[in-house]
C-alpha cells in the first residue's frame, strides 16, 4: 500500500467573504458556503478537482491544526489545464496581478521532469498561490 494522493489541505482566513469572492473569480467551486452562510455549519471549503481547501473563517479555531497556522500560512500549486498564456488571460481577467512568471519550475509529474511554466501571486490573505500548466 502506499499514498495516492492529496484529499484535502486546511487553511484559516481573516475575511471569509473576501476570500469566497476571490476563489469565485478564479472559477474555484465553494463547498458547504450556504450552510456556512446560515450557520449550519462553521467551515466551508474550495474544490480543486478531486481535492479541496477547508477554510477556517476567523472565530473557528480546529481541534487538530497545524500549531502555527494563520492566514496567509498557505502555499499551494495548482495544475492549469490548459496554456500559460490562458492562464494569463484568465488571472488578468480576474484582477488579479501576477507577482512572477511565467517561470520553468519542476512540478510533480515525471518526478519533477514533465517540462512546465509557473505563474504567482497572492490571495486575499497573502497566501502564495502556483498555477503551474504542464502545456509548453
Amino acid at each position: 500500500m502506499s499514498t495516492v494522493g492529496i484529499d484535502h489541505i486546511a487553511m484559516p482566513t481573516n475575511n471569509a467573504e473576501r476570500l469566497i469572492e476571490f476563489y469565485k473569480s478564479l472559477g474555484f467551486e465553494i463547498n458547504n458556503e450556504d450552510k456556512w452562510r446560515s450557520g449550519e455549519v462553521p467551515t466551508f471549503s474550495i474544490q480543486v478537482g478531486d481535492s479541496k481547501i477547508n477554510i477556517h473563517p476567523e472565530g473557528h479555531v480546529a481541534n487538530l491544526r497545524g500549531a502555527t497556522a494563520v492566514p496567509g500560512c498557505g502555499d499551494i500549486c495548482f495544475v492549469w489545464d490548459g496554456t500559460v498564456e490562458e492562464c494569463e488571460t484568465m488571472l488578468s481577467s480576474a484582477g488579479v496581478e501576477v507577482i512572477t512568471g511565467p517561470v520553468q519550475r519542476p512540478g510533480g509529474r515525471g518526478r519533477g521532469t514533465t517540462p512546465s511554466l509557473s505563474l504567482y501571486l497572492r490571495d486575499p490573505d497573502d497566501n502564495l498561490l502556483e498555477f503551474m500548466t504542464y502545456n509548453v
